[in-house]
């Protein structure tokens, strides 16, 4: 099987809005969701998570768990390294977690090695339509498993996020140089993100209010979802909570700006929780049996 090229991700132009005429209230469809319902139980599922967790830091990004033999610090967005890339269906973000199962010869050769080293890799997004993206997120083994037949489960998580700038080798998996892509300094204030924050984990809130009352579950207080994370890591959150529409997220993924992010993200949440609305109205005046 040849290995994908490496070429720009997808913009925000180029994402398809799937419309449907009619408002099925099993079926909550969201503009920039072609998989509304598996949009909708990740926001669940995330929110399950949250409550069972212990430490309220659990997602936050934190460069010291990057290894102390290649970093001596925080990595710098003009430092360029050398970095095994793993190309998946799937967006990884700062703070979250990827459990992973690899049975792949060529990907088994790449474990073997980061066993040896550092135990990251970078996780970039690929499909048959895009190819491969060029910015990823850094995935770090916190614990694996290897089995007898030489398969491994792990699970990884997302570190610092990266731009591909060059391709050192295609075999036998690839390896590409890369510089680390840090969110600019936002043009609004701190105050006004915090704002921005609080605004996209109400409509969260409403979203999976809303879903559950569809779902027939009970209408039960959300809790704190952000959990004392700062704007940029919330906004990094809730980009991976956005499963099923995996373009969305390497747009989020890409952004530079926290503002941006959580702006693009609040719409997101916006037009589902319209659509969850009127499918809840739809809902009361023809009530399933």
């Amino acid at each position: 099987m040849a290995l994908p090229q490496l070429i720009p991700s997808p913009s925000s132009s180029s994402l398809t809005h799937n419309y449907k005429r009619g408002l099925n209230p099993n079926t909550i469809v969201s503009p920039l969701n072609p998989y509304p319902n598996k949009f909708i139980s990740s926001l669940q599922h995330h929110h399950f998570l949250l409550r069972r967790r212990h430490k309220p830091n659990t997602l936050r990004c934190s460069a010291s768990s990057f290894s102390e033999r290649n970093h001596t610090g925080s990595p710098k967005s003009d430092d360029v390294v050398e970095l095994p890339l793993f190309p998946l269906p799937l967006v990884l973000f700062p703070g979250a977690i990827l459990p992973l199962q690899i049975f792949e010869f060529r990907y088994r050769m790449m474990m073997h090695t980061l066993l040896q080293t550092d135990l990251r890799f970078g996780v970039i997004y690929s499909d048959s339509v895009s190819g491969t993206a060029d910015v990823g997120c850094v995935g770090e083994v916190v614990k694996h498993e290897r089995l007898v037949d030489d398969r491994f489960f792990l699970i990884c998580k997302g570190q610092e996020r990266f731009r591909v700038t060059n391709l050192v080798r295609t075999k036998p998996y690839l390896v590409a140089e890369v510089t680390w892509l840090e969110d600019r300094p936002s043009s609004d204030g701190e105050e006004d993100l915090e704002a921005l924050a609080n605004e996209v984990e109400s409509y969260m809130k409403d979203v999976i209010r809303l879903s559950n009352r569809l779902g027939g579950k009970p209408e039960k207080e959300v809790q704190d979802l952000r959990r004392n994370l700062f704007p940029t890591p919330f906004s990094f959150f809730v980009g991976s909570t956005f499963e099923g529409a995996p373009r969305e997220q390497q747009a989020l993924l890409e952004l530079e700006e926290t503002a941006t992010r959580l702006k693009r993200e609040k719409e997101t949440l916006r037009n589902t929780l319209n659509y969850l609305t009127a499918a809840s109205a739809v809902k009361d005046v023809f009530p399933t049996s």
